[in-house]
Parts: structure tokens; C-alpha cells; sequence
């Protein structure tokens, strides 16, 4: 089963603000979340509900999986030094 993945426009501004190398691994990585939204190597953080983390170099994509309704919200793509920064 596919999930829904959405970007949250917090995330779609930290898209556009990569260089175009990173920025396709990124997108790669997040395309790929539709088929597997929990992949080796993500990590659900601590002290926050709900929140995972997947490692993209030296980027982080923190997103919430939603499996009643199917979906993936990615919620930031930061650098690892600003990712759990509120």
C-alpha cells in the first residue's frame, strides 16, 4: 500500500533553499516514503509524539507517518546542526 506523501510549506521553503545535488537526494528520499515510510536508518526522536527522522548526508527530513489515513507529512528539511531546533 502507497502512502500520500505531503510537504508541509515549511518543509517545500527548505527545499528551494538546497543546492540542486542535495535537493535531489532529498526529493529521492521523500519519494521513497510513499513506499516505505519507516526505512532503515529512520528513527523515531525522542521527547517528541510521533516524530521521525531520516538521515540524508548531512540533512535531516523529519516527518509524522499517519497510517490510518495513509499519508506522510514531512514537516522540515534542515541541516543536522538546525534540524531539532523549534
Amino acid at each position: 500500500m502507497a502512502y500520500h506523501v505531503v510537504l508541509r510549506r515549511s518543509a517545500a521553503r527548505d527545499l528551494g533553499d538546497l543546492t540542486e545535488p542535495i535537493r535531489r537526494r532529498v526529493t529521492r528520499a521523500i519519494g521513497a516514503l510513499a513506499s516505505d515510510p519507516r526505512p532503515p536508518g529512520a528513527a523515531l526522536l525522542t521527547g517528541r509524539d510521533r516524530i521521525w527522522r531520516l538521515r540524508v548526508g548531512d540533512y535531516r527530513i523529519l516527518y509524522l507517518v499517519d497510517d490510518d489515513v495513509v499519508r506522510v507529512v514531512v514537516i522540515r528539511v534542515r541541516h543536522r546542526g538546525k534540524a531539532y531546533r523549534s
